[in-house]
């Protein structure tokens, strides 16, 4: 796949959180420390590192959710853009359906295209009459499947993933995990962020490797994959448990 112009740009993204102990005393921690990187249209760009490393904050940022602390997030005008992960920022009290329908139209579908996509959501996301229940009946993997088939039968310049490929049983993973990859090897530019190694190397075209909020390794997956690995493997020897799964 050939890559195109510049989606998303990270200059010096710094990213910080402050904490409130004994009622006065405030300590900030620091998150992510002058990440920089782009994201070009139709590639697939994989995020890997350990859990707290600092990817999910990054995605965040990169979605528009929180603002960098310092540095900043330049962007194309007029791109779309949608964060997949478990909570999807689901309105709990509203339907599956409900809540499919605004967020394909917070992705800039008119109402009645909106529409037109819920069948479809609704065929792929296997979720039945649950999905005119609220969401707060359905469990973390019912969320999952919604808020993956949501993302996946609407239409965005920039799709992003955290860790959401296993949505389910086995035969459902097989089948979101081929529908990924249709879209990965469509024009579709997506951010995949994992703890998982294998993963990243499977389905992504470049990558980079967050480690306590720098940036170790970027470029050909295969390469940084292998760094990543070589990293996890030593911490395992030192009696950690590996994330290359």
């Amino acid at each position: 796949m050939t890559t195109g112009d510049i989606l998303l740009s990270a200059k010096d993204i710094e990213y910080s959180y402050n904490s409130r102990i004994w009622g006065f005393k405030h300590l900030s921690y620091p998150v992510l420390k002058g990440v920089n990187f782009e994201v070009r249209r139709g590639e697939t760009l994989g995020v890997v590192g350990r859990n707290g490393c600092g990817k999910s904050s990054l995605l965040r940022i990169l979605n528009g959710v929180v603002a960098p602390t310092r540095g900043k997030l330049e962007h194309a005008p007029h791109i779309s853009r949608i964060l997949l992960t478990l909570g999807m920022g689901f309105d709990k009290s509203l339907s599956g359906r409900d809540n499919a329908l605004l967020s394909a139209m917070l992705q800039g579908y008119t109402k009645k295209e909106a529409r037109a996509a819920l069948d479809n959501i609704k065929e792929f996301s296997e979720l039945g009459d649950f999905f005119d229940r609220p969401v707060k009946t359905y469990s973390s993997g019912m969320r999952a499947r919604l808020g993956f088939s949501t993302a996946l039968m609407t239409d965005v310049d920039l799709l992003m993933i955290d860790e959401t490929l296993s949505v389910g049983d086995q035969q459902f993973n097989k089948k979101a995990e081929k529908a990924m990859m249709e879209k990965i090897n469509s024009e579709q530019t997506v951010v995949f962020v994992s703890h998982s190694g294998s993963q990243v190397n499977k389905v992504c075209s470049r990558a980079l490797w967050l480690e306590d909020g720098v940036i170790k390794a970027e470029g050909e997956t295969r390469e940084v994959a292998k760094e990543y690995k070589h990293f996890m493997d030593s911490l395992s020897k030192k009696g950690g448990k590996s994330a290359w799964q």
